[in-house]
């Protein structure tokens, strides 16, 4: 009995030994890779009905990103603000209406800058930092503006063409184009940029990128802090 019950503890021991090693194996490739440089995604218009499947979506790929809010849309739809800062995003201001904001006067374009950081901030995305003028249209009174609410403005170095329609193939391919430091042009509307978001993430992993935040400092994409 003595001999049979120090053959189990000795096969006992060797089995744990073994557990152990297959634990650490199978852990080490789901450690994130290094990043050899940042990209900063970003997505305009939001939040909307569609914000949930994207918020998912980049979740799944482990992807982080920068969403410029519509005041509007930050004020009718708060819980869908608080769920891209619960998914690890970035809450930036996109204007209340979405204008052409360098044909308005100073105090208009005050209105819609001051109107979306309430709207964002009641919402629980907190004080946005950056702004994205829409269509990409500026002047120094719109720069002056932003300022004057310590906001960092943003445009962008790749446009994926979504909102012209671009499909999802397109889209994956402006994402290709991206170096680091970069940051590339989508919406939250998109139903090809949400098809296109696990091979978008496929695609940086392959060139050693990773979704980064945008820098207030630098409007570029650098290691989310």
């Amino acid at each position: 009995m003595t001999l049979r019950r120090s053959l189990f503890a000795r096969l006992a021991v060797l089995v744990t030994a073994a557990a152990g090693t297959l634990t650490v194996n199978t852990a080490a490739p789901a450690q994130a890779a290094a990043c050899s440089g940042y990209v900063g995604l970003t997505f305009d218009d939001g939040p909307s009905g569609n914000t949930p499947a994207l918020l998912n979506a980049l979740r799944q790929n482990g992807l982080r990103a920068t969403m410029f809010n519509q005041g509007q849309y930050a004020a009718a739809n708060p819980s869908q603000v608080r769920a891209q800062v619960s998914a690890g995003m970035w809450v930036g201001n996109h204007s209340y209406t979405h204008p052409h904001l360098t044909r308005l006067g100073q105090s208009q374009i005050d209105s819609e800058l001051s109107r979306t950081q309430q709207a964002v901030a009641n919402a629980g995305g907190g004080t946005p930092k950056l702004f994205r003028p829409p269509y990409g249209e500026t002047n120094s009174t719109v720069k002056s503006v932003a300022a004057r609410y310590g906001l960092t403005q943003i445009i962008w170095d790749v446009d994926s063409q979504d909102w012209n329609g671009a499909s999802t193939d397109a889209i994956v391919q402006a994402a290709a184009r991206l170096t680091n430091g970069q940051v590339i042009l989508m919406h939250d509307w998109s139903a090809n940029t949400l098809a296109a978001i696990p091979r978008v993430a496929r695609g940086l992993a392959g060139r050693g990128l990773c979704a980064g935040m945008i820098s207030p400092q630098t409007g570029r994409a650098v290691a989310p802090g």
